[in-house]
């Protein structure tokens, strides 16, 4: 079972509190696609993803004009680290900043964009392998849901944490 600490909790909590309240997943403003912060949000399963983004000070570069692709680890992702991993990462904030930017490609990558064994630098600096054959796969997590447009970027959901080498 995750814990997680009593600051995660509430950080999480307090972003997750818009999602309870019944938006639709991936909604879409009037005025078009929100952003990939909100969009993240009102999905209502990336409420660890999003309270590590915000603290790591990530918020505003990811709502920013992009545009960027994210490959989004949902809240069960984060649950299959090992016991206490979240709350350390909370407390590490720049090797926090370093996975969460591993995890963020620059432009706007589309599923008919990837080929097999295909490179994708990441903000962080390293690179993600792409692979194509029996689904889509980022290193060792699989794509769970393809291009959900932001208004900024496109979000790809995937079910396993990146980490980057040291």
């Amino acid at each position: 079972m995750r814990r997680r600490s009593l600051l995660a909790f509430a950080v999480t909590a307090s972003l997750a509190a818009p999602v309870l309240i019944g938006a639709p997943a991936f909604a879409e403003s009037h005025s078009g696609p929100k952003d990939i912060v909100a969009t993240a949000v009102d999905a209502g399963s990336f409420t660890t993803l999003v309270a590590a983004v915000e603290a790591a000070g990530l918020v505003e570069t990811l709502q920013g004009e992009g545009p960027f692709t994210v490959f989004a680890p949902t809240d069960a992702a984060f649950a299959k680290l090992p016991e206490g991993t979240v709350d350390d990462l909370l407390n590490d904030i720049p090797t926090l900043t370093k996975i969460l930017t591993y995890h963020v490609v620059p432009g706007a990558v589309m599923s008919t964009d990837l080929s097999d064994n295909m490179m994708a630098g990441t903000v962080e600096g390293s690179e993600l392998t792409i692979t194509t054959m029996d689904g889509v796969k980022v290193n060792d997590a699989t794509v769970t849901q393809a291009d959900i447009k932001a208004s900024n970027g496109v979000i790809h959901v995937i079910d396993t944490v990146l980490m980057p080498a040291d």
